[in-house]
This record gives C-alpha cells, structure tokens and sequence, in this order.
C-alpha cells in the first residue's frame, strides 16, 4: 500500500513538472514566433516591444486562448462603434462584450498599435521608449485595462522573460537545454509563494535568461451556441414593428457586422433590408429584421422632403424598399440629400381623367 502511495505521488509530481515545463516552452515559442512583429511595431510606431510583447502574452495567454485562436484577436481589443469586420461575442467587464475578429493574427499586432495610437493614448508618447515601468502604468491610467494589477503584470512578463531586449540584434531564444534547467529551479523553489517570489528568483544568469512564475489567465470562455448568443442579443434589443417588419434600434457600439453575427444571419442580407450597402450604424437607428415594403402607406401617397433630408432616411421611416423610391419619382442614383423642399411619391397615383 505504501509503495502504491509513493507510485501516485511521483506520476502526480511528474505531470506537474511537465505542465510547468511545456507551460515555459509556449511561452518562449510564442515571444520566439511574434518577436520580429513586435520589434517592427516599435520602429513603425514608437510603441515598446516589450510593452507590446507583454500585452499579448497576458490578454492571449500565449495565444492559447479562444479569442486568440478563433478570433486572431491578441490583444483583447473590443469591436467599438467604428469596428466594420467580424466580431465574437464573450463576457469581459460586462456581459456579451464584442470583440475583433481578424482573418490573420498578424493584423491584430498592427491592429494593436494603431489603437494606441488613438488620442486617448496620447500622453503614452511623452515616454521613453525604454521606460517600460511607466509605459505600463499609464497605459492602464488611459483605460486600456481595468484590472488594477495590470500593470504588475505586465512588469513582471518583461522582467521575468527580459523583453526589454528584445530589439537587440543579439537577442536569441533560449535552448531546449537551458528551458529545462529552468524548469528544475523552478520545482526546487515551490516552498516559496509564487504571487510573492521576486521577477529575478528563479534567473539563471549562466543561461542569460529568466523564468515566469506568474502564469496569465485570461479566463476566457467558450463561445456561445447561436441560440444562445441570438437570445442574449434580443435581451438588450427588444424588437418593434413597423407596418408588420421587425427592427430593432441600434445602441452604441453596435454594427450590421455585429448585429448579423448575434442574429445567425448573413450581413449582406442585413444591409440589404436596410438599405445600407457601404454605410456605417449610429445608435438610434432602426435595423430592420427584414425586407421592407415595395410602396408606402395608402393614406400617404405623397410627402415632402425637407432640405437635408436624405431618400434612405424616408425610406427607413416608412419602411419602404429605397429603389422604389427612385424609380416611382424617375430620380438618378446621384440623388441623395435635397437642398430645397421637395415633393416626392412613395406610391403610384392615378392620373385623373380629361373630361
């Protein structure tokens, strides 16, 4: 019985050492994939490397988490309301957040950098380039993050695995060797808390590297069934009628992107019912779940179109198919806004009888 106890806990403790081993080659292998993006990012746009590199260890979680595999999204970067692309759905500070999709990881680094270089992030720039330590401070103070130990955690990636050399022509990955040396100290020190070991207690400066002993969780969540995503999308829409159509009013940071992914349906179509091929959503306007009215209503044959108002606009407001419009009034696609108090038809009116 003893020597069955002794059995479990060495393949327990063995499997431990594995994790911790294979947890520290991911994360070497992913600094190692993404270093020549990052040093680039920097040189393109005066954004730390190290600031850079850190950020996507932590939000992606070495690229091992569901937003960064299925969304090539590594930086945690939510949709916003000028956000045209795809979208993914998960709970972050609130629930059923949207975040970027990205056909390639590469562009979500690029992606990175040109959000940074919005005006909320201006002061960034007043810093050095080589002060990480402030970089990652204020880059929370800008509301990147609302985690208050975000920057901690961004110190200690750059600290423990030494980014802020990574832009040195020197810089190489560690060998298979020294990751496993590594890995022994690390299994040597377990006595002592990990949250309270110091960034440089487990450095093996023979090796001239350091190791993690803070593992990021990003804690991300599987993506949601499209019942389940349709039916949370409807718990923040509530759905009205116009002449019989479904529509709902677009909130900030909504799109006909976004919209289309949480509804299970085909963007195109979407833009189609609303007549917004190539146009953007504000909050407030209505988004129609589907196809609009060939002719308006009986009892308003005619309108008047006031300066400024635009075709789509009385389209959208009664709910009538856009071509239609042009057509019943033999108006070129190059109208769209009348300067001057127009009238207009919106159904066909029949001519009276000469006597």
């Amino acid at each position: 019985m003893r020597r069955l106890f002794i059995f479990v806990c060495f393949v327990c403790l063995s499997a431990l050492s594995l994790k911790a081993q294979n947890t520290i080659r991911s994360y070497w292998e992913y600094i190692g994939r993404w270093r020549d993006i990052v040093v680039f990012q920097q040189e393109q746009y005066g954004i730390p490397a190290s600031i850079t590199m850190a950020q996507a260890l932590l939000e992606s979680g070495a690229g091992q988490s569901n937003l960064a595999k299925v969304a090539n999204n590594h930086f945690g970067i939510k949709c916003g309301g000028s956000w045209m692309g795809d979208a993914y759905y998960k709970d972050d500070d609130r629930q059923g957040e949207c975040f970027r999709v990205y056909l390639e990881a590469e562009e979500s680094f690029r992606d990175h950098s040109l959000f940074l270089k919005k005006p909320r992030y201006k002061s960034l720039f007043d810093l050095p380039v080589s002060d990480y330590k402030s970089w990652a401070v204020r880059i929370r103070e800008c509301g990147y993050a609302t985690d208050p130990k975000y920057p901690q955690k961004l110190i200690k990636l750059i600290e423990d695995y030494g980014l802020d050399s990574l832009q040195s022509p020197t810089w190489k990955l560690p060998s298979d060797e020294q990751i496993k040396a590594a890995n022994q100290a690390r299994r040597t020190q377990t006595s002592q808390p990990r949250e309270t070991q110091p960034a440089g207690s487990t450095a093996d400066e023979s090796n001239n590297f350091r190791l993690i002993t803070t593992d990021p969780d990003p804690n991300m969540e599987e993506p949601l069934s499209a019942y389940k995503e349709r039916k949370q999308f409807y718990r923040t829409h509530s759905v009205q009628r116009a002449r019989g159509v479904r529509y709902i009013t677009a909130k900030e940071g909504d799109t006909y992107a976004n919209i289309a992914f949480r509804l299970n349906m085909q963007e195109r179509k979407l833009r189609k019912w609303n007549d917004a091929l190539g146009l953007g959503l504000k909050p407030g306007e209505r988004v129609y779940l589907g196809a609009k009215h060939a002719y308006g209503e009986r009892k308003k044959a005619i309108l008047w179109v006031h300066p400024g108002e635009s075709l789509r606009m009385i389209s959208q407001r009664e709910v009538m198919k856009l071509d239609n419009i042009y057509k019943l009034n033999e108006l070129k696609r190059n109208v769209t806004v009348f300067r001057t108090r127009q009238r207009i038809h919106i159904r066909k009116v029949k001519e009276e009888k000469q006597p």
